[in-house]
């Protein structure tokens, strides 16, 4: 059983994916649509039930799928830093846990939850875990791939997608989060209106 403050600590780590993300409201598109990109749901980490992804559009995101037991898994830490450093400006980080390489993500929804809350301090939206390759591959990893022409090779993958749903950039996992080549491009997508 969870520690009390460790619970509470869990419930603020999920709790972005069931309401609006911080820095204000969604932008909604001229005809009030959703991006196709965003317009389907996610499982919650910890609760599984279906949350939809177009919350968070008109806002810049990074998606990333991750791992407990990887050598990029300290990643997290970067993550959460690029994460708090640009919310306010639009950016949501989303993370999708994915047990595809190597089984380097046995654990369950609360397993996960609790090893990022209570190693890295994770606050941004986390999900259930996702097949990212594969014939089980999620609708949204399969579209990701789509408009990028790559694919997830390794955990710790990054796709930067625009105000307007559409993924621009991918990232292989040797690119940390705070690398230039990602943050650059992150100015440049929240400084476009």
């Amino acid at each position: 059983m969870f520690k009390p403050f460790v619970a509470l600590a869990l419930a603020g780590l999920v709790g972005g994916v069931a309401a609006a993300p911080p820095g204000g409201g969604a932008t909604q598109a001229a005809d009030g649509s959703c991006p196709p990109l965003l317009a389907r749901s996610a499982p919650n980490l910890l609760t599984d039930e279906a949350v939809p992804l177009c919350q968070f559009k008109g806002k810049v995101l990074l998606v990333v799928n991750t791992a407990s037991q990887c050598g990029f898994t300290p990643q997290y830490e970067g993550l959460e830093a690029l994460y708090r450093r640009y919310k306010d400006r639009g950016l949501v980080v989303l993370g999708f846990p994915s047990n595809d390489f190597g089984g380097q993500e046995p654990g369950s929804g609360a397993e996960i939850a609790r090893f990022c809350q209570v190693n890295y301090g994770v606050s941004f939206p986390m999900f259930a875990k996702t097949a990212v390759v594969g014939p089980t591959t999620s609708p949204l990893y399969r579209e990701l791939a789509a408009q990028t022409g790559k694919r997830p090779q390794w955990n710790f993958h990054k796709y930067l997608v625009d105000r307007n749903g559409a993924a621009v950039a991918s990232f292989d996992s040797a690119v940390a989060p705070g690398d230039a080549r990602i943050t650059t491009q992150i100015e440049r997508l929240l400084a476009a209106r």
